[in-house]
């Protein structure tokens, strides 16, 4: 095995206490430490001279010592250490910090390189600099990355490590593209790219290194939604050519879809139609009607004889999804199932025993569906509703419930269709971009703690016209973090104010049948005000809420925010947002400014992309969205279109990369969807 593949402590200085700290960065082997990218980098390349020096930047200064060093302490364990130094255009005061070692390291007839930040205040003086002597070069002189770290890791230690580890591996780093990729799009090397993008000789070096490494991510990624999309045509599913019936079940609906909505029911329905398995995702704006979309297909399939499963990410929305399903369908006698992770095996058991006997054809519920203990019939459609909570593993595990079935995907998360293509590019998009009619605008404001009373007194006056109110805090319980409010404590002071028996409390410690009792008396109105964390966040409707008040509203992400703002306005009353955005925190803030200019969620996502970047903005990778190491979707509009054309031409070329050179890209395509796809 080569050293790429050994455990970390194979290098030099790394014992098992050492190796347990890289390990809380996700650091285990020694091929990990290459693609541990800096976070960032600091150009200490940049000399000035001392009377050019402007306040807050960091900059080399080439200067000489002129005083003594003096030390003062100041209070007790608190010494400051000071040196005058000048380069002949001014004078410059060096300052540290409990550093008794300062004295002993600088000689007054020698010349220094000192870098460090630069403060104008009062005085001209540079903060805790770090210094060598010219021509040394390890200190200054470079562009040096900085890393993420934790507790007992310094930049320094991570630093050197990833150097140490580069030295040893040089002669083993495999490039995975191609050298006719490599020819065509001007790309650097493997090993060029990773020792520059940790340590580049200049910033040309650095963007070259980038660009090939954000290159090969975006490549890897678009190959794999173009290799699953062409694997989907070829096999062939059970068509569903009755799609007329579904005018039958729309004319039962209580209110006319909406343009929108019938347009994507029809490219559903050519879908169904087809022996080719259906892959599309719909997504729109919050209340748009993509339940009832969902419904009409669901309806297709019974009507063809044959069975569909919808899964949902909480028991919350499952157990609403069911209501909702039951109640649509009853004109025509359809029965629907929820299944659940909180059901009894009794429970479960009889549930499957439908299932199998033919009974029941539609079935709704959590995780649960892709448990090996449960069986769906042969499903010939799957729906998975608000995806981006479900990882790539999961919507595979589902539509192996059945044999290559129809699939419709479908979120509340408005993403900008361009990056819905990209990030779904295994799937066809369809966008509900209407909303029913009656839906009211929310008026949206935000306000700073100078108005808690007048909206205490405003929440009063909606509950007793029958009114309902969320109000969200980011925390369960008490913080450390001064400032932040929890659904605990905040909930006793509000039955301070409003009355015991109509505030209550709903988080996501709780069990799932105590959620579903709480929710159950939310919606009947048992309960005025529901404090909360963001697990009301979807799909819960309820039309008697008006005001949605959110608590340091600046610790939530523009789309979150969206989502939650979406909870009230679901009936015929006038519906209101207000956002506290918290401590330290203007009213002005560009997330605070943005809901309140916008209501459009695709709008909303543009901007919660662009101040976040798409790492943040779809979480961590377990939200189902790859979240790229090094490539940014939203800046990388370039290398996006690139990549696009290349993968395109690598798979029409090789559809199922057996060839030798292309070998490394479906290796990295496997390790990518966790090996939940196959090359046949």
């Amino acid at each position: 095995m080569d050293i790429l593949h050994e455990n970390i402590t194979a290098l030099r200085g790394i014992g098992q206490k050492r190796a347990e700290l890289f390990r809380t960065l996700g650091l285990y082997q020694v091929k990990d430490l290459l693609t541990y990218y800096p976070r960032a980098y600091e150009d200490r390349t940049v000399f000035k001279k001392i009377l050019e020096l402007r306040d807050g930047e960091t900059v080399c200064i080439r200067a000489r010592a002129v005083s003594s060093v003096r030390e003062n302490r100041i209070r007790k364990n608190m010494t400051v250490t000071t040196l005058k130094v000048s380069d002949g255009t001014a004078y410059l005061e060096l300052v540290w910090f409990n550093n008794r070692f300062i004295k002993n390291m600088i000689a007054l007839d020698k010349e220094y390189i000192f870098y460090g930040k630069v403060t104008l205040s009062g005085k001209r003086q540079m903060h805790t600099p770090l210094f060598e002597l010219p021509g040394a070069n390890k200190l200054t002189g470079n562009i040096v990355p900085v890393y993420g770290l934790c507790a007992g890791l310094t930049s320094k230690i991570v630093s050197e490590t990833v150097a140490q580890a580069l030295e040893q591996t040089a002669e083993f780093l495999p490039d995975p593209l191609p050298d006719w990729i490599l020819k065509h799009y001007q790309l650097c090397s493997k090993s060029y790219a990773i020792r520059n993008i940790h340590f580049p000789k200049d910033d040309e070096a650095l963007r070259i290194a980038r660009r090939r490494l954000a290159f090969e991510e975006l490549l890897v990624f678009q190959s794999a939604l173009l290799y699953l999309r062409g694997n989907r045509l070829k096999h062939n599913s059970t068509p569903l050519p009755e799609t007329d019936c579904v005018s039958d079940f729309i004319a039962t609906l209580p209110f006319p879809l909406t343009g929108a909505q019938s347009r994507v029911i029809g490219e559903i329905c050519e879908d169904l139609k087809r022996d080719v398995p259906m892959s599309r995702l719909v997504q729109g704006d919050v209340g748009c009607g993509k339940t009832m979309i969902a419904a009409c297909a669901m309806y297709i399939c019974y009507q063809n004889g044959q069975a569909s499963a919808m899964m949902a990410p909480t028991e919350i929305l499952a157990t609403q999804h069911y209501e909702s399903l039951t109640e649509l369908f009853a004109p025509f006698g359809i029965e629907v199932r929820l299944i659940t992770g909180s059901m009894t095996a009794k429970q479960r058991r009889e549930v499957t025993e439908e299932i199998e006997s033919g009974k029941v054809k539609i079935i709704v519920g959590t995780h649960a569906l892709i448990s090996e203990k449960t069986i769906l019939g042969n499903p010939a459609l799957i729906i998975t509703d608000e995806q981006h909570r479900f990882g790539v593993a999961q919507r595979k595990s589902l539509e192996e419930k059945g044999t290559h079935p129809h699939t419709l995907v479908m979120t509340a998360t408005p993403i900008p269709r361009t990056l819905a293509l990209i990030l779904y590019g295994d799937l066809d998009v369809s966008i509900i971009d209407e909303l029913p009619p009656g839906r009211k605008k929310i008026d949206t404001f935000v306000l700073g703690e100078d108005m808690r009373q007048r909206i205490n007194a405003f929440i009063q006056k909606e509950t007793d016209a029958g009114r309902q109110v969320y109000i969200v805090c980011p925390a369960v319980e008490p913080s450390e973090t001064p400032g932040i409010k929890d659904v605990t404590t905040h909930t006793e002071e509000l039955k301070k104010l409003f009355g015991s028996d109509n505030v209550s409390m709903i988080h996501g410690k709780m069990k799932p049948q105590e959620k579903d009792e709480i929710m159950g008396r939310f919606k009947n109105g048992d309960i005025k005000i529901l404090v909360a964390t963001s697990v009301i966040e979807v799909g819960v409707n309820v039309p008697n809420a008006s005001v949605m008040v959110i608590e340091n509203a600046a610790r939530f992400g523009l789309s979150q925010l969206h989502q939650l703002r979406g909870r009230v306005g679901r009936g015929s009353d006038k519906a209101y947002c207000i956002l506290f955005p918290g401590e330290n925190t203007p009213p002005d803030n560009p997330r605070m400014a943005t809901m309140k200019q916008y209501s459009d969620g695709f709008q909303i996502a543009e901007a919660d992309l662009k101040l976040r970047g798409p790492g943040e903005f779809f979480g961590p990778r377990q939200s189902g969205l790859f979240c790229f190491r090094i490539a940014n979707i939203f800046c990388d509009a370039d290398i996006l279109a690139e990549t696009t054309a290349c993968s395109k031409k690598l798979l029409d070329s090789d559809p199922e990369l057996k060839q030798a050179e292309n070998q490394a890209i479906s290796d990295a395509i496997l390790s990518l969807f966790d090996t939940n796809i196959t090359f046949s």
